[in-house]
């Protein structure tokens, strides 16, 4: 699949300035996100690209003041390792019990759970307040022996440590068939069985299931519209957590939630980045 690399340059440059550009971007199919010292380096999918839909969102810029303006080119296949080392992807230690580290890292801190995570195109590192927060989550839930879907898992980082943690079986889908690919590659990295890698959207959920865990950390609109699938092939008792979207998405997050069936039991944030834990 052929990608268009973005250079964004946003003015005043500031981490929300591109945490919420890249929030914006995500919803019109922007996957990959890098900063670099004037704004973020973007990537999308080329068969994907509408550049009315993009400029229309960033008219809309909810931050007065600030200035977008952007280039393109077609991105290049390149060693992307090599690409997140040179822009500083380092080991990060999650609660004191997680550690999430590159293979070409050393000297890295020791924690319960040692993940090893070759991100290439995909998101989630860790480093991502969404992704983070996640982690938090799966971290103080009980996982043995239940059955678990990460939908939208970009490198697999979180099937992978639910997998660690006892859950069983673990279905991994992403609609990107260089995540499929990472996330396959890091499953091996770790030396997990027991997660079954797809390559799809919502509608690859039929016939999946029942699952006692769901984790879907994507944005809120595609949340808002399949929500009603993932709720098809929850069990009764079972928990979604859900996140990928600022703490002012709540509410209307919380009402699709109660439409399906669903009861808002948590909430976790993090720079105004927000994960919600519900039971169906």
């Amino acid at each position: 699949m052929k990608y268009l690399e973005f250079t964004f340059i946003t003015s005043p440059c500031t981490e929300t300035a591109n945490d919420v550009l890249a929030a914006i971007l995500g919803e019109v199919g922007f996957e990959s996100f890098m900063e670099h010292e004037k704004g973020l380096t973007a990537y999308i999918q080329q068969p994907l690209f509408d550049e009315t839909a993009m400029t229309d969102a960033i008219k809309e810029f909810p931050l007065p003041g600030t200035e977008i303006s952007y280039t393109y080119i077609e991105a290049e296949d390149k060693d992307w390792n090599e690409e997140w080392e040179k822009n500083f992807f380092q080991p990060i230690v999650i609660g004191d019990r997680c550690v999430i580290h590159s293979s070409f890292h050393k000297d890295v801190p020791k924690a319960q759970y040692d993940i090893i995570i070759n991100p290439q195109m995909a998101f989630g590192t860790g480093h991502h307040e969404t992704t983070s927060l996640i982690i938090e989550e799966l971290l103080d839930c009980q996982l043995e022996g239940k059955s678990l879907l990460d939908m939208g898992c970009g490198t697999s980082i979180l099937a992978i440590l639910a997998r660690m943690k006892g859950a069983y079986p673990c279905t991994a889908i992403d609609i990107d068939e260089w995540c499929v690919r990472n996330s396959q590659e890091n499953i091996a990295l770790n030396k997990v069985d027991g997660i079954t890698v797809l390559q799809g959207d919502a509608s690859s959920l039929t016939g999946l299931g029942p699952f006692d865990i769901i984790i879907a950390n994507i944005n809120r609109n595609i949340l808002l519209n399949d929500m009603k699938r993932y709720v098809a092939c929850m069990r009764k008792g079972a928990e979604i957590f859900m996140s990928g979207f600022y703490i002012d998405d709540i509410p209307v997050l919380q009402a699709e939630a109660e439409r399906n069936g669903l009861q808002l039991v948590s909430h976790k944030e993090k720079n105004r980045w927000a994960a919600i834990k519900c039971k169906y």
